[in-house]
């Protein structure tokens, strides 16, 4: 199977491509943040350290502190795959972050988002 681009796509260039979608929506950086945090375990430091060093998508999943237990309930067609069906798991990390950040841009509550 051939390795997908985004996986050493440097997390920090797609990043502000979240804000920037949530923000368009009258949505904050902080919320994106927020989310990003509690899919990841990532402090707010240790997050910006990611963003900083560059780090791709890859390294910034697999040096995840803690994956949430409940990200599983994530489901939905994000890119026109349903996400529940994603077998990689680096795939599927990075299909629940869109689909979360999706669920903000389109004015759900972040008590309903972080289920």
């Amino acid at each position: 199977m051939t390795r997908h681009k985004i996986f050493d796509m440097p997390f920090s260039k797609v990043y502000p491509m979240y804000v920037a979608k949530a923000e368009r929506k009258n949505r904050t950086k902080g919320e994106v943040d927020e989310i990003i945090r509690w899919l990841t375990g990532y402090s707010q430091d240790e997050l910006l350290e990611q963003i900083n060093r560059d780090a791709d998508f890859e390294n910034f999943f697999e040096e995840a502190p803690a994956m949430h237990p409940s990200r599983d309930n994530i489901t939905g067609v994000i890119c026109g795959v349903r996400v529940e069906e994603i077998v990689d798991p680096l795939m599927k990390a990075i299909r629940q972050l869109d689909k979360l950040i999706d669920e903000l841009a389109k004015g759900k509550a972040m008590e309903n988002i972080l289920r």
